[in-house]
């Protein structure tokens, strides 16, 4: 298949026939060696499955081009390659998303509808709209395993939950407790900690009076949470604050509850700090509940699930947490109990799912002992199985681990894996197992019920590298591409995410479940803000890529992608009123050049002539330049992306192609095009580097390298030249082999040369510049020079003549500046451009240079006249402003002696 080369670069159309090529041509499937896959070492990654309620975002974005840039680089690389792709039930987001619709179109919340109706409700919405996601990866260019696709709560994930529970629950690391859990009141779940959102609020410290059982004072207690103190069970002091200790043993009556409890003792409570006296309320406070668990004190739970008060709250029953709030410091003001009232920011934890304040609620929840599973999780990393990059967050990851508590896995929604526990409502016996059983495996009666909870989400997601394998199946997959090799994430899930999958894999397999981690940057806006809808800075990809095309973001995302890590996007408004950026001009302006550039040359080769052989000893000078910088490239785009830096390699091809090949090479051929003998030579090295250079684009620009290369293919079907290494061509650039570094071929010798010569023909533009002299207009220069630039001009010269537009160019030690020259200086040069001086318009030119010059010499001879800059300055900085003044009176020598030549 071939594709015509527009005029104009076409994104849209040529994402889609390039996309639909690989598709059709199975690119992206990857298979074992023992099940006929292609031979070559493992390279996977596991996608970091999007929740199905989720559409593309420039985070996903970001995230999915460097997968795929890494896919497709290893792929190349002649690696049997898999990325496994996939979604996430996403628990509570789902259900939430479902429950709001059937509550608008029929008015019933979650429990007046039904626990089997709500669900298959929402597997009908999975279907229609949970892939949404997926459909927009594909075009962004993600080269997933689309025939392998996943989903948390399928069949084959399903059963790696069940197994993995049921080890876990016999190994003795799963357990029924109950505990203080973060509490989402509008999805009436609880959440783990590192699902809690901390967001900073202005709120109050009200200072409230607690009077004394027996009536002869009052002690005073700080709180952000007033509502709360119908819970309380106790107050406690630090034992060695003198003036709160001698309260130790006393009691006090609580307001409004008319309860008397006791004042105690505890280390907790921090000297010097707020009234002295904490209020200690065990079952709305994780703090309060240690203290609770140490001095036996009663759990008092005040709230309902939706955070409303309960018969515990006494006459504020049925309030909700906030009302009870308002009107409990109103009737404590009343009874004049109220100290003070303070304003104070603090950090108060919200869902990240409902947004809402969190709020620490006693409930029975499922948990996983962690540090049985956490140390050995901690130490892949300490010991380098699994390296993190940069590495710094390896650090956040087992500071996470060593400090990890108990992980709470129940979630009392409905959507998710239901927890495989059945309770026997007649001896109270737990039984589980691989399959629903019909009897207790305690008293062997069949009255018995389900546990109503599901696992939490991560549960699922921390299988993900081996259940979307087919684990606990011994699977060629598994076997074949487990351990993965590169996870690419952000680091808010390094403790959500990355760390469990660790555990899990290390629990199940024994073994890793990946060896390189990779944590991308975080994209914010250009005030350094994280982008998000409801700040309105957000930018979404779909629209990048409708209107400047998939490549172009991706170059541009890439070229961000910075060691630095987070990465400003700056947001302007389109005329349609989109969201996007200037960013993005310079992939679209890089695109263009790319095609632009091959168009044009793949348009004037001749076929006949590039079946000619080429050989290594036809190179001229110039070919065996690009050559060498090709080879460069190779080696320093390879070497990058293997420490997982993106950024300089895509800077390195950026240079390579615009400005090596395009704007020096193919203008220095030119010539060679209309000459019969020396045409097909350049013909043939401009192909064979073109075809190397859409290899090294493709990981970062698959869609227009696979474009270009498809017309390559059809004019330039011979592109070896002998004497080089084989070019592995294919009939698809995807499925094409990497280039591999020739040393042999790169010549420093020869580059630097190069850049001598690229030297004069920029400063003969700039006196050409200066002087107006135009391009049309041929002109001559001599160049007074060392003897060794002197013989590259001998030899080289045609190309400046070429570049510059020279009749000829000639070079020496002992040359003269030609009358009515006009002249540059560089280092140890004279560059002259023969008649093209206005006389009088030189001299008042170089009179002002030098009166300029002389301004700076008086001035710093002035400043080296004075004793106390000369001593107190260090002395390399004095040396400077020598070194400076003897340069300045060389320069000031050269005036004078031009000024001469045209006054002669």
């Amino acid at each position: 298949m071939s594709i015509e080369m527009s005029k104009t670069y076409e994104p849209k159309q040529s994402e889609h026939n390039a996309y639909q090529l690989w598709l059709d041509n199975k690119v992206f499937h990857g298979t074992a060696p023992c099940d006929g896959g292609v031979a070559g070492d493992p390279y996977a990654i596991v996608i970091p499955p999007p929740n199905v309620t989720g559409v593309l975002h420039m985070g996903h974005a970001l995230n999915n081009t460097l997968q795929d840039l890494l896919i497709r680089f290893r792929k190349m690389q002649g690696m049997n390659t898999l990325w496994m792709p996939g979604t996430d039930h996403a628990g509570i987001a789902t259900q939430t998303v479902v429950e709001k619709r059937i509550l608008k179109d029929e008015g019933k919340n979650r429990h007046e509808f039904g626990r089997e109706p709500l669900l298959e409700e929402i597997w009908r919405w999975k279907e229609s709209y949970g892939n949404t996601i997926l459909d927009q990866l594909k075009s962004l260019g993600a080269s997933c395993d689309w025939d392998r696709t996943r989903f948390t709560l399928d069949d084959m994930c399903a059963k790696a939950v069940r197994h993995t529970f049921v080890k876990l629950f016999e190994a003795d690391l799963i357990y029924r407790g109950k505990r203080l859990v973060n509490w989402d009141p509008a999805t009436e779940t609880a959440l783990a900690d590192d699902e809690v959102d901390h967001k900073e609020i202005k709120g109050h410290f009200w200072h409230l009076r607690y009077p004394l059982s027996d009536g002869s004072s009052y002690i005073v207690v700080a709180t952000t949470r007033p509502e709360t103190m119908l819970g309380d069970s106790a107050v406690a002091v630090n034992p060695k604050d003198e003036n709160a200790a001698r309260y130790i043993g006393k009691t006090i009556m609580l307001p409004l509850m008319n309860r008397e409890i006791p004042i105690i003792a505890d280390d907790y409570v921090k000297r010097g700090e707020g009234t002295g006296f904490l209020k200690v309320t065990p079952a709305h406070d994780p703090n309060d509940y240690d203290i609770g668990l140490r001095h036996n004190l009663e759990m008092i739970n005040i709230m309902t699930s939706t955070a409303s008060i309960n018969e515990n709250g006494g006459v504020y029953e049925g309030l909700d947490r906030f009302a009870a709030r308002r009107k409990i410091v109103a009737d404590l003001q009343a009874l004049d109990l109220v100290e003070k009232i303070v304003d104070h920011v603090h950090q108060v934890g919200h869902s990240y799912r409902s947004n809402v304040p969190i709020e620490p609620y006693l409930s029975d929840q499922w948990y996983v002992k962690v540090q049985p599973l956490a140390q050995p999780a901690a130490n892949a990393v300490r010991d380098g199985r699994i390296k993190f990059h940069p590495e710094r967050y390896g650090k956040t990851y087992v500071d996470w681990l060593d400090g990890m508590r108990d992980w709470c896995i129940s979630r009392q929604i409905w959507w998710g894996h239901r927890i495989p526990i059945w309770h026997c409502e007649d001896c109270q016996a737990l039984t589980t197992g691989l399959e629903d059983p019909t009897t207790c495996s305690g008293c062997q009666g069949e009255n018995i019920t389900q546990d109503p909870d599901v696992l939490d989400t991560w549960f699922s997601s921390a299988l993900w590298p081996f259940s979307t394998m087919g684990w606990p199946e011994k699977t060629a997959e598994l076997d074949f591409y487990y351990p993965t090799s590169t996870l690419v994430t952000g680091r808010d899930i390094i403790t959500l995410w990355v760390s469990r999958m660790v555990m899990m894999g290390l629990f199940n397999l024994g073994e890793v479940p990946f060896n390189a981690v990779y944590i991308n940057g975080t994209i914010l806006d250009g005030k350094g803000v994280r982008m998000s809808k409801s700040k309105g800075n957000g930018i979404d990809p779909v629209e990048i890529i409708e209107i400047y095309g998939a490549d172009a973001m991706r170059f541009s995302l890439i070229q961000m992608a910075t060691e630095s890590q987070d990465m400003r996007l700056p947001v302007k408004q389109d005329e349609q009123g989109r969201n996007t950026s200037d960013k993005f001009d310079i992939g679209r302006n890089f695109c263009n050049k790319l095609w632009n550039a091959s168009r044009f040359a793949l348009g004037n080769l001749d076929t006949a002539q590039l079946s000619k052989e080429v050989s290594v000893s036809d190179l001229e000078w110039e070919d065996k330049w690009i050559i060498s910088k090709l080879n460069v490239t190779v080696k320093s785009v390879t070497a990058e992306i293997d420490k997982f830096k993106f950024s300089e390699p895509v800077t390195y091809l950026y240079r390579f192609f615009w400005n090596d090949l395009c704007d020096w090479y193919l203008e220095m051929i030119k010539p060679r095009m209309h000459d019969d003998a020396r045409r097909p030579i350049a013909q043939k090295i401009f192909v064979y580097v073109l075809d190397h250079a859409l290899k090294l684009l493709h990981p970062f620009m698959p869609f227009i390298t696979e474009g270009i290369y498809q017309q390559l293919n059809r004019v330039a079907a011979d592109r070896q030249i002998a004497g080089l290494k084989p070019i592995g061509q294919n009939d698809l650039l995807a499925n094409s082999l990497w280039p591999t570094f020739n040393d042999e071929m790169v010549s420093d010798t020869i580059e630097a040369e190069m850049t001598q010569l690229q030297n004069i023909i920029r400063l003969v533009r700039e006196v050409r510049a200066n002087y107006n002299l135009g391009l049309k207009e041929p002109y001559t220069v001599s160049v007074k020079c060392s003897n060794d630039i002197a013989t590259l001009i001998a030899n080289q010269g045609r190309l400046a003549c070429i570049m510059a537009n020279l009749t000829s160019i000639t070079a020496g030690e002992t040359l003269q500046k030609p009358d009515n020259a006009a002249v540059t200086i560089s280092d140890a040069m004279e560059i002259y451009v023969h008649d093209a001086v206005d006389v009088e318009a030189e001299l008042k030119k170089l009179t002002k240079q030098k009166e300029k010059i002389q301004g700076f010499v008086a001035n710093t001879e002035k400043k080296l006249g004075n004793e106390n800059f000369v001593s107190r300055a260090k002395p390399e900085i004095v040396q400077r402003e020598r070194d400076l003044v003897a340069d300045l009176i060389k320069q000031l020598a050269t005036i004078d002696k031009n000024i001469n030549d045209l006054s002669k």
